[in-house]
């Protein structure tokens, strides 16, 4: 079929040089059963009249889009993993197939997740497990729906095959993710060229950087283009864990191969959305010292925008370098307080009012138990939002002394719109969620049943709360 005028291939990944890719097959599945399509996100990026078979054939045998990348391509990257450096890694079950660009002009990745072996996969499979691709499904709704700036889970088909895996019981049932995101070009990808002392692959990475994802860095001299991709990534990121800490997310593994240039969420294995509020929740079974708890998530994603600088050295003085990366915490607070305004639906008063009302919801947070994602639904609007808040099952909570404080600073505020109070999602005793109970329960009817009816919807569920909050994903952190 004719694809349409919106969809526009921008196929652009080989310019980055062979020294950064492999060149790898697709795996052939025994069977291909679709599970998850993406129809809005299809639909704004001209791939939305696909029938049934095409969509199969391009994204379940990576058949090459019209125009676009010939070859599927693995990225080569290194990275700190819980801080300790790893020269061998790279994209070991997946690749990215295609590029192309949207209404906002964004240079866009169709990449995958368990399509299959490459260089990169260390002994492993290859393989998705298809609770590890539901989960996903869910992770990238989720924070969609709270305005965190994410990868967009674009399909997921069952494969047909038998994996046995650690941390599931197995054998398990086998999936194949496609992923639409902003950028494949990590912190580590970065890294891999300062480890091995390539100066001009590294300068070639820079320059792709900077003219498809940082063009404002193109007005400054040559000479300080380093420090001024920096700096904007280091903003993004900053206003990513903002974002994750408001929404109450904990990523998991936050290595530096798990950062990308575009301050975008991706990659969601061990993640969680905390119950309560609690610093020092942990997602990853693995991370026994809490390494990547959720109170140290900023610290962490700071740690590792130093990382990035020290492989910006080669090509760039020391210190503007540092002074970018000092800048993170401005950028952090910044992000929090508009983020934390956005979650309430207040319009922000200016940041000493907006600091009070971060410390004041924290502190009250902290102090009562209070269900993290019911107090954000409970007051969602401020003031506005009193009445539905007294018959909230955190009622009593709400009419405690250690609540007064941060009620007299709601007062003062104005919702954003108010008349999003009076739709059906605000009418509900209690908010969507996505718990780890609740992911379970919806794995088991699908690992037992084959039934999805809770998966979708819960998909449904996730979509009308976006609606209702009138959140989206930004076409820029």
């Amino acid at each position: 079929m004719p694809f349409p005028r919106s969809y526009r291939p921008a196929p652009h990944l080989p310019e980055l040089g062979a020294e950064l890719f492999d060149v790898v097959e697709p795996a052939r599945f025994p069977k291909r059963v679709l599970r998850f399509r993406n129809q809005p996100w299809a639909e704004r990026i001209g791939l939305g009249a696909l029938d049934a078979a095409e969509w199969e054939r391009h994204f379940s045998t990576f058949a090459s889009l019209p125009a676009n990348l010939e070859d599927a391509l693995a990225l080569r990257y290194h990275g700190h993993q819980f801080r300790v450096y790893n020269p061998q890694l790279g994209d070991g079950r997946g690749f990215v197939f295609a590029q192309l660009r949207d209404a906002d002009d964004r240079l866009l990745d169709l990449a995958t997740k368990g399509s299959g072996q490459t260089p990169w996969s260390r002994q492993g499979d290859g393989r998705l497990t298809l609770k590890g691709g539901v989960r996903e499904v869910l992770a990238t709704e989720m924070l969609e729906a709270l305005g965190v700036y994410t990868s967009k889970s674009f399909s997921l088909f069952e494969t047909g095959e038998e994996l046995y895996r650690n941390d599931e019981p197995s054998p398990t049932r086998s999936s194949v993710l496609v992923r639409l995101g902003h950028s494949h070009i990590r912190f580590g990808t970065f890294q891999r060229c300062a480890y091995l002392d390539d100066v001009p692959t590294l300068h070639r990475l820079l320059d792709f950087a900077v003219h498809h994802y940082a063009p404002e860095a193109l007005a400054v001299p040559e000479r300080d283009r380093p420090a001024a991709f920096l700096e904007i990534v280091c903003r993004r990121s900053a206003t990513l864990v903002a974002s994750w800490m408001v929404a109450g997310f904990v990523h998991g593994v936050l290595n530096t191969d798990n950062m990308n240039v575009t301050g975008e969420s991706f990659d969601y294995g061990p993640y969680r959305f905390l119950p309560t509020y609690d610093p020092a929740f942990v997602a990853a079974y693995f991370d026994p010292h809490g390494l990547y708890a959720f109170g140290r998530q900023p610290t962490m994603v700071r740690w590792n925008v130093e990382r990035l600088a020290d492989a910006l050295t080669p090509l760039s003085d020391r210190a503007p370098l540092d002074a970018a990366v000092h800048r993170f915490q401005d950028h952090f607070e910044t992000a929090l307080r508009h983020a934390l305004c956005a979650r309430l639906g207040l319009v922000p008063r200016g940041p000493d009012d907006d600091a009070r009302l971060v410390a004041a919801t924290y502190g009250f947070l902290e102090e009562s138990g209070v269900g993290y994602d019911q107090f954000f639904f409970d007051w969602y609007g401020g003031a506005a939002s009193a009445v539905r808040a007294v018959a909230s099952p955190e009622a009593s909570a709400y009419g405690s002394p250690r609540f007064d404080a941060l009620r007299t600073l709601l007062d003062e505020y104005t919702p954003v719109d108010a008349r999003r109070l009076a739709l059906p999602y605000f009418g509900r005793a209690r908010p969507c969620t996505l718990l780890v109970d609740e992911i379970e329960a919806i794995w088991t009817m699908i690992d037992a049943r084959d039934d999805w009816t809770l998966f979708d919807q819960k998909i449904e569920e996730i979509r009308a709360m976006k609606d209702a909050r009138g959140s989206a994903s930004p076409s820029r952190a």
